[in-house]
């Protein structure tokens, strides 16, 4: 089995640009498939560095002396290559959501196709999990997280289906969820409701968007100027984040004018919005939702 198959791959590297003796960052490490393909393209001068919270991935680990894997969240980005002594970086490279290994691992809970404990969690360093959200949160919290995370119109009438349930028995699997909520799964829109679901719980989880904003905001901080930020992602929340990021360098409100009226951006952006093309598709059905944008930074 594949651990992960890079989504994007060529277009993802490509966009970094990359200067063979540059340092450069790869956040989402994961199974190293784009993390190989970066130590391609870089000399013998040149270092790249991984990031990864899942103890997983950690076996992934590649044997060359220009990389090093860091064993943390990228939201500690900043923070770990200033332990390296690396102050600013080249390029950055993300790959955001789920890898093909965590949705193939049932027990991890991830995936709709299997029966699992109530988890999700992409570190087991994570004290939150599914299992707390769905048996713990009250009603309000249970619909933030479902209108918010999962963007469902009937997010109030899960929350008290879910509320109601579990006050006569603790809902410990994923196929117990499913049951519970079956009236709300038409089956021509079962699994797309599903996923919805799923994705709002798993962000919740791993507080996901939290970490986007503050991986983003430190992106800006440590790149070198005409650094590029290469960052794919999976669904319209994080989408709208990276795009609004990369245009304005904020993520509410308007960037600053200056003096002659014009906008002041600490980024361009490179080329147009990329996706994967039909072939990819085919080869590799987990990479039809997913967005390539490139800013470089001014």
């Amino acid at each position: 089995m594949e651990y992960h198959n890079p989504v994007l791959l060529t277009a993802s590297i490509a966009g970094l640009n990359i200067n063979p003796d540059g340092v450069y960052v790869d956040v989402t490490f994961g199974g190293g498939g784009h993390s190989r393909e970066i130590l391609n393209f870089l000399g013998p001068k040149g270092k790249l560095f991984g990031f990864d919270q899942d103890e997983d991935a950690w076996l992934n680990v590649i044997d060359d002396e220009r990389f090093i894997l860091v064993k943390e969240n990228f939201r500690f980005l900043k923070r770990f290559l200033r332990f390296h002594n690396i102050k600013s970086v080249d390029g950055i490279l993300a790959d955001l959501g789920v890898s093909s290994h965590q949705f193939d691992v049932p027990e991890r809970g991830f995936s709709t196709r299997f029966d699992a404990t109530l988890d999700m969690r992409m570190s087991k360093k994570n004290d939150l999990n599914a299992h707390k959200i769905i048996n713990q949160y009250d009603e309000a919290n249970l619909k933030r997280v479902f209108l918010d995370y999962g963007e469902l119109k009937n997010a109030p009438a899960l929350a008290k289906v879910i509320i109601e349930a579990r006050d006569i028995k603790a809902i410990n699997t994923t196929d117990e969820l499913k049951l519970i909520l079956g009236r709300f799964l038409p089956d021509q829109f079962k699994n797309k409701i599903l996923a919805q679901i799923y994705q709002a719980i798993r962000i919740e989880v791993n507080h996901e968007m939290d970490v986007l904003k503050e991986f983003l905001e430190q992106s800006l901080e440590i790149l070198r100027p005409n650094g590029r930020l290469s960052v794919i992602s999976y669904h319209s929340l994080e989408d709208r984040l990276v795009k609004r990021f990369m245009k304005n360098g904020m993520f509410e409100g308007e960037p600053e004018r200056d003096f002659y009226g014009n906008f002041s951006v600490p980024f361009k952006t490179i080329g147009k919005l990329i996706i994967p093309s039909d072939d990819e598709i085919k080869i590799n059905s987990r990479a039809r939702s997913a967005k390539l944008r490139i800013a470089e930074k001014k």
